[in-house]
Parts: C-alpha cells; sequence; structure tokens
C-alpha cells in the first residue's frame, strides 16, 4: 500500500491551500544517517506507508510540545495568541525560519502585536531546530496528524552523536 500523504499533498496543491514549491519541497530523496534532505537539501520529514515517522520528526513533535506549544498551541495549529507555525512552516522560507527561531521578531501596530522571543542561546531549541521544522512541515503537509505519532523509527547512532555534539558546545 502506498503513502497517501503525496496525494493529499496533490490536494492542497490544487485546492490552493499551498504552493507548488510548497509541495515539491517536502519529498525526502537523501538521508544522511541523521535526517532526510529534499532535493535542496533543506530537512525534510519521512512518513513510511505504515505510518511511521522518521526519529527527527518525532524528536520535533516532542521538542516542539516542549518548548513551543505554550505559545503556538498544541500540533502547531496556532492559539489567540500566536500563529499556527504548521502553516507558517508551509509558506516560510527554511532559513528564514531559522532566523526567527534564533533571533526573535517583534510586529507591533495598531493592527498587529507579534512578539517572538529569541531562541538562538537556546540549546533545547536550537540543537532541535531541524526537528521542530520537519515536525511542523509534516503537519503543514497533513502527512501526520494531530497527537503525538503512533508508531516512530527507532533513534540512529548518528543522530545521538550529533545530538551530544551540539549539546555541548
Amino acid at each position: 500500500m502506498r503513502s497517501a500523504a503525496p496525494f493529499l499533498a496533490f490536494a492542497m496543491l490544487v485546492a490552493g491551500a499551498v504552493s507548488a514549491q510548497d509541495v515539491a519541497d517536502t519529498a525526502a530523496v537523501e538521508n544522511d544517517g541523521v535526517r532526510w534532505f529534499n532535493a535542496e537539501g533543506i530537512p525534510t520529514f519521512k512518513v513510511e506507508d505504515d505510518g511511521t515517522v522518521d526519529w527527527p520528526t518525532f524528536s520535533g513533535y516532542r521538542r516542539y510540545h516542549a518548548d513551543c506549544h505554550v505559545c503556538h498551541g498544541p500540533d502547531g495549529e496556532g492559539s489567540t495568541y500566536a500563529p499556527a507555525l504548521k502553516d507558517s512552516a508551509m509558506r516560510m522560507d527554511y532559513y528564514d525560519f531559522i532566523g526567527v527561531v534564533a533571533s526573535g521578531r517583534q510586529v507591533v501596530n495598531a493592527a498587529d502585536n507579534q512578539v517572538m522571543p529569541a531562541f538562538g542561546t537556546n540549546p533545547n531549541v536550537m540543537c532541535y531546530l531541524d526537528d521542530i521544522w520537519t515536525y511542523l512541515r509534516a503537519r503543514g503537509a497533513d502527512a501526520v496528524p494531530r497527537g503525538r505519532p503512533a508508531k516512530r523509527a527507532d533513534k540512529s547512532d548518528a543522530f545521538v552523536e550529533a545530538e551530544k555534539l551540539c549539546m555541548e558546545q
């Protein structure tokens, strides 16, 4: 049985929910032993036919709910306080996403009041930022439903080593 994710992405494209760029960006084409990347070398998610998510996407779920959901709502759905990051991750460039998380953002005017704190010195966020990105992209593409992913791949030795190196800096 084939995964429904490509068909869901196509349906979202036809409905105008995402752009062609967004759909193409989610295709996992290469793995370096730690995580999956798309054709442009941007981290992406991988969901197997049986619903098993790759470890970094599962880690992103955990890290998102540890550090982001307080403002942005559970499962990237947004809140009255902050936007839905599952939607933002589908519209934003990967590097812009990193910049906003690392440096923060402040937009305050008569029509808007957005204040995102900077997390650039927080290793509990920055060491897992690619994981958070892939989780939010998986949510935005409807490849992963709300809630804790039911199945996940095991954490690789390479992921353990990368995590250790990042946290020791």
